[in-house]
C-alpha cells in the first residue's frame, strides 16, 4: 500500500532512452529476454542452489573483467556460489546479527562502491534459517533493490521454489525488474520469464525449453497446460498462505498436541523458538530453558502481533511470573493474572519501510556530525506514519478484546532489561485511557506506538547507547501492551498501590538494616511516581527487614517527605492526570487511608483554632500497612525467590490492589537483573581525623557501596546563592555544569559534584535542572538538604535517574547540614578555587553561585564510605 507508490516512482522516473545492455552469459537467454539492462535486479526461482549457481557462473564467465567491479555478497549456509576469482571481491555478512545489522552492512557497502557495480547475492530463502520470517526477507528486498537500481547496478538473487510465502514472493515480484522461474519437467530444463520490466516480445512470457545451447518457446496450448499442471502440483500448497514464521509454530503445536515429542526433542524446540523471538541474551536464554515449557512458548506466540522478538521487558515479566508459579510456595493466590499482548520487533522495521523511512534511517546511522539533526528529522516522520492494513486489522482485534479497559503500551526492546543494560526510562511508555469509538481508540493506540518508536531516536537514548558501546548494535523495538492494573474510583482509574522493588538494598541508611532483605519504593496510584523522580513530592522508601525505619529519621517534619499527589487516569476526560490526594479524600473516594496513612491531628487542630471547617487530614506514610500486615516479608520473599532463580539480584515493578475480604493481589509488571556498583567489603573510615581537616561527614543516605578514593576536583553550587537566582539564571547554572562536565576525563579525574536539592529536577526551585548527559562524567554526586530553604534531596532509589547513576558508576550521597551528626565546612577549600570558563567572567551571579575546586598532586583529598558502619567522610589527610 504505502511502499508501492515508491516503487512506481523509481520505476517510472528512469530516464528513457536506449538502455545499456549486459549479457547473461547465455546467448540464447539474452535473445529471449532482450539482454539484461544496467539497473536490473534479477531474481531466479530455483529448486536448488546448483541451478542458480549454473546461471551465476555463466554471468561471471562473461562479465568478470579487471575493469568491471563485481562483488559476491556471502551470507548463506549453502555451498559458495563462487570459490575464488581474481576479479570478484568476496563480502561476507553475518545474517545472525539480525535484520538491521545485515541491511546496514550491505547498504554501506553498496554506498561505498557507488555506481555501475555487479553484485551476486546468496539465495535469499536461506535467510529463513536465520530470521525465521518471510516478512523480513521481503523487507530486505524492498529496501535493497531500489537502492541498487538508483546506482545503476546489476544484482543477481535467487529464491527456492515453494519455500517462501505467497506474500513474500509477491513482494519480490513487484519490486524486482527481472524474475525468471527455472524448473524441470520430465528431465527437461525450462526457463519461464515471469517479469521483464519494460521488455516485450510475442513469446517472452511463455515457458522456454532448453535444447542444446538454445532456449525455445513452448507455445503449444497442450504443452503449456501440461507444464502449468506440473507447476501447480507444487505451487498450490495452502501452507504458503502463511509466513514461514507461523508455519514453525504451527508445526511445533501439532507435534505437541500429538504427543510426538520426546523430552529432548521438546527442549530442542524450546531452545530454537526462544532464540528467534524471545532473547539473544545467554543468561536469559538459560532461564527460559530452565523454566518454560513448549506450551508456554506457544501461549506467548498466540498473543504476538507480527513477528520478531517480543523484547526484554516482556520476557522479564513472563519469566518472573513463571518462576513464582513453579516455586513451592503458592504465589498464584496473590498474583494478579495478566492478559498482555506483544507487538513483534519486525513490525517496527516494517513500519519504517512501509513509510519510506529506511533510507533516512541509514543516513542517520552513518551520520557523525549531524546525527542528532538526522535523528530529529526521522523522529518527526515516524510520528506521521501509517500502519499497513494487515497490522491495522490485528490492532483492531486486540482493541476489541480489551474493550474500554485502560491499557499501557510499553517499550520492550531487544536490549532492554537483560544482564548488563537496563535502558532506564530511555524509551517511552504511554497510557491509553482507551475511551471512545473503536476508531478513536485505534488512533490513540497507534499514536502511542509512534511515540515509542520515535523515542528510539531521542538524544538521551542515543547518548545511552553510545556510552554503553551499543551504537552499532541492532536495537529491535518490540512493544508490550498491558491492561492497566487497578479499578475505577469515581471518574478516575488507578491501582491502590504501585512501586519498584530491589532484592538487594544498596541504599542502606541504618547499620541495623540487612541489604540482602531488599527494599521497595512505594506510591499511591499509578507507578509513574515510583519510577520518575518526583517534583515537590516523595515516594516511600522501605527497607524490607526494617520497614518502619525511614532514611530521613531525625528531621523535624517527617510530613515533608510523604506523598501529597497521585497520578491517575481520568476516564471522563480521557487523559492522564496528577491530582491532589487531599482533593480525592474530600470527594470520599476510597484510598484506604486507614490502612496506608496517618491522621494529621496537629494540623486539624490548628485549622479548628483558626475557625476553619473541620476535615480529616492524612499523610501517607504507609506505616500502618507495614505495621499491621506481612507485606514487607511477602515482597522480600518474592524478590529473593526471583533472585535465587536469576542467580543475580533483581529489580521489579509491581502494583498492589486490595480485595474486599482484606487480602490483596500483586501484579508483577516487570523484572530484570539489578545493576549493582560499588564494593560490599568493609572500608575503614578513620576516626582520628581532626575537625580542621574534615570537609564533610555524614551518616547514612548514600549508595554506591564501600568506597575509598582520591578526589581531584569538586564542582560546588552554593545553596543560598542558587536560591536567589532567577529561573533563567538557574538554567544557566545547569548548562555551565554541562560544559564543565564535558571537560572531565573520568578515567583520570575523580570529580565530586555537590549542590542543593535534587540534581536533574525539572523544577529549578527544587534543584539544578541538569540532564543526565550534563553530569555523566562525574564520579560522586552529592545533594545538600536544607529544610528551611525547601532544598530537600530525594532518595531516588528505584527511579530511572537512580538507574543512570548505577550504570554509570556514580556514587550518590545526601548531606543534611541540619543534622547533628553531620559536619559540613566547605569554606576550608577556598584556597583551591580555579576560574570558571571564560564566558562566565562577566556574569557575577555565576561567579557567586558556582565554584570549582581543583586539587594539585600534593593535596591528597580523600573520600571514604563504609556500608557496614553507614558513614562517609571527605577529608584532607594529616601530613
Amino acid at each position: 500500500m504505502l511502499y508501492n507508490s515508491t516503487i512506481q516512482r523509481w520505476l517510472g522516473g528512469r530516464i528513457m532512452g536506449q538502455p545499456q545492455t549486459i549479457s547473461t552469459g547465455f546467448p540464447s537467454l539474452d535473445d529471449v529476454i532482450q539482454f539484461l539492462w544496467m539497473g536490473d535486479n534479477v531474481v531466479f526461482q530455483v529448486k536448488d542452489i546448483e541451478v542458480y549457481q549454473r546461471f551465476v557462473q555463466g554471468f561471471i564467465h562473461k562479465n568478470a573483467r579487471p575493469h568491471r567491479k563485481m562483488i559476491y555478497i556471502r551470507f548463506a549456509q549453502h555451498p559458495p556460489l563462487i570459490t575464488c576469482h581474481e576479479h570478484i571481491e568476496l563480502f561476507p555478512v553475518n545474517a545472525e546479527r539480525g535484520f538491521e545489522e545485515f541491511c546496514t552492512q550491505i547498504h554501506e557497502k553498496i554506498t561505498l562502491e557507488g555506481r555501475d557495480v555487479f553484485y551476486i547475492f546468496d539465495c535469499l530463502s536461506e535467510l529463513l534459517d536465520r530470521w525465521a520470517t518471510d516478512t523480513m526477507i521481503g523487507n530486505f528486498f524492498k529496501v535493497t533493490c531500489p537502492y541498487l537500481f538508483e546506482l545503476n547496478t546489476i544484482a543477481y538473487f535467487a529464491t527456492y521454489k515453494n519455500r517462501n510465502s505467497f506474500h513474500t514472493t509477491a513482494v519480490i515480484r513487484d519490486t524486482t525488474q527481472v524474475l525468471i522461474d527455472i524448473f524441470e519437467a520430465e528431465g527437461q530444463t525450462y526457463i519461464h520469464p515471469i517479469k521483464m520490466w519494460k521488455r516485450y516480445t510475442p513469446t517472452l512470457f511463455f515457458p522456454h525449453i532448453e535444447e542444446g545451447d538454445a532456449f525455445l518457446p513452448v507455445t503449444s496450448s497442450a504443452e503449456v497446460a501440461f507444464l502449468n499442471a506440473q507447476l501447480g502440483e507444487y505451487d498450490d500448497n495452502p501452507e504458503r498462505d502463511l509466513d514461514y514464521w507461523d508455519r514453525l509454530f504451527l508445526k511445533a503445536g501439532q507435534l505437541l498436541a500429538a504427543k510426538a515429542l520426546t523430552h529432548s526433542e521438546e527442549k530442542n524446540h524450546i531452545r530454537h523458538l526462544a532464540r528467534i523471538f524471545l532473547s539473544r541474551d545467554e543468561g536469559i536464554l538459560q532461564l527460559i530453558d530452565e523454566h518454560f515449557s513448549l506450551q508456554d512458548i506457544l501461549s506467548i506466540k498466540s498473543r504476538l502481533i507480527g513477528s520478531g522478538f517480543i523484547g526484554g521487558k516482556s520476557v522479564g515479566m513472563l519469566l518472573a511470573r513463571k518462576i513464582l508459579v513453579q516455586d513451592s510456595d503458592d504465589w498464584r493466590k496473590i498474583l494478579e493474572p495478566h492478559d498482555s499482548f506483544y507487538i513483534g520487533s519486525d513490525v517496527f522495521y516494517s513500519y519504517l519501510i512501509d513509510n519510506n523511512l529506511w533510507q533516512l534511517k541509514m543516513e542517520q546511522r552513518r551520520a557523525k556530525e549531524d546525527a542528532l539533526a538526522k535523528a530529529a528529522q526521522l523522529q518527526e516522520k515516524i510520528l506521521k506514519g501509517q500502519f499497513n492494513d494487515f497490522i491495522r486489522n490485528k490492532f483492531l482485534r486486540m482493541l476489541e478484546y480489551f474493550g474500554q479497559s485502560p491499557i499501557i503500551v510499553r517499550s520492550s526492546s531487544l536490549l532492554e532489561d537483560g544482564f548488563g543494560n537496563a535502558f532506564p526510562g530511555k524509551y517511552e511508555s504511554v497510557f491509553c485511557i482507551n475511551q471512545g469509538t473503536l476508531e478513536e481508540r485505534y488512533h490513540m493506540f497507534t499514536q502511542a506506538i509512534r511515540e515509542i518508536y520515535a523515542s528510539t531516536l531521542s538524544e538521551e537514548a542515543l547518548a545511552y547507547r553510545e556510552k554503553h558501546n551499543l551504537s552499532d548494535t541492532e536495537e529491535q523495538m518490540a512493544l508490550l501492551v498491558q491492561r492497566v492494573s487497578g479499578s475505577n474510583k469515581g471518574e478516575y482509574f488507578f491501582p491502590d498501590l504501585a512501586g519498584v522493588g530491589f532484592s538487594y538494598n544498596t541504599y542502606v541508611w541504618d547499620n541495623r538494616i540487612d541489604p540482602q532483605a531488599g527494599m521497595i519504593r512505594l506510591v499511591l496510584g499509578l507507578g509513574t511516581r515510583a519510577v520518575d523522580r518526583l517534583e515537590g513530592d516523595y515516594a516511600r522508601i522501605a527497607a524490607l527487614d526494617r520497614p518502619l525505619s525511614v532514611p530521613y529519621d531525625g528531621l523535624e517534619n517527617f510530613k515533608a517527605f510523604t506523598q501529597s499527589k497521585i497520578d491517575v487516569l481520568n476516564i471522563r476526560a480521557n487523559s492522564q492526570e496528577t491530582v491532589s490526594i487531599q482533593d480525592l479524600l474530600q470527594k470520599s473516594l476510597e484510598l484506604y487511608q486507614t490502612q496506608f496513612a496517618e491522621r494529621d491531628w496537629a494540623t486539624e487542630q490548628r485549622l479548628r483554632d483558626l475557625g476553619r471547617a473541620p476535615q480529616e487530614l492524612w499523610f501517607f506514610t504507609f506505616n500502618p500497612l507495614f505495621a499491621n500486615t506481612n507485606i514487607a516479608q511477602i515482597f522480600s520473599k518474592l524478590m529473593k525467590t526471583l533472585e535465587n532463580a536469576y542467580r543475580h539480584p533483581v529489580d521489579i515493578e509491581f502494583t498492589l490492589n486490595l480485595r474486599r475480604n482484606g487480602d490483596y493481589f500483586i501484579n508483577l509488571l516487570q523484572c530484570r537483573p539489578l545493576q549493582i556498583r560499588g564494593s560490599k567489603h568493609q572500608v575503614h573510615v578513620p576516626e582520628e581525623i581532626p575537625l580542621s581537616h574534615t570537609i564533610f561527614k555524614g551518616v547514612g543516605n548514600f549508595m554506591g557501596g564501600s568506597l575509598s578514593t582520591r578526589v581531584h576536583k569538586i564542582i560546588f553550587v552554593e545553596p543560598l546563592a542558587y536560591s536567589n537566582l532567577t529561573q533563567s539564571q538557574k538554567y544557566e547554572v545547569a548548562r555551565t555544569i554541562g560544559k564543565l562536565n564535558r571537560q572531565i576525563d573520568k578515567e583520570s579525574t575523580t570529580t565530586l559534584l555537590l549542590g542543593p536539592g535534587r540534581w536533574g529536577s525539572r523544577l529549578p526551585a527544587l534543584g539544578v535542572p541538569v540532564s543526565f548527559a550534563e553530569i555523566n562524567r562525574i564520579s560522586l554526586l552529592g545533594e545538600i538538604g536544607y529544610q528551611q530553604t525547601g532544598f530537600l534531596p530525594d532518595v531516588s532509589f528505584g527511579t530511572h535517574f537512580f538507574q543512570d547513576l548505577v550504570e554509570s558508576g556514580i556514587f550518590y550521597l545526601a548531606l543534611f547540614p541540619e543534622k547533628k551528626e553531620t559536619v559540613y565546612q566547605l569554606e576550608s577549600l577556598e584556597n583551591y578555587t580555579e576560574p570558571l570558563p571564560e564566558e562566565c567572567f562577566d556574569k557575577p551571579y555565576l561567579q557567586k553561585t558556582l565554584q570549582v575546586y581543583d586539587f594539585p598532586a600534593e593535596i591528597n583529598l580523600q573520600f571514604v564510605s563504609d556500608v557496614a558502619s553507614q558513614r562517609f567522610l571527605l577529608f584532607l589527610p594529616i601530613q
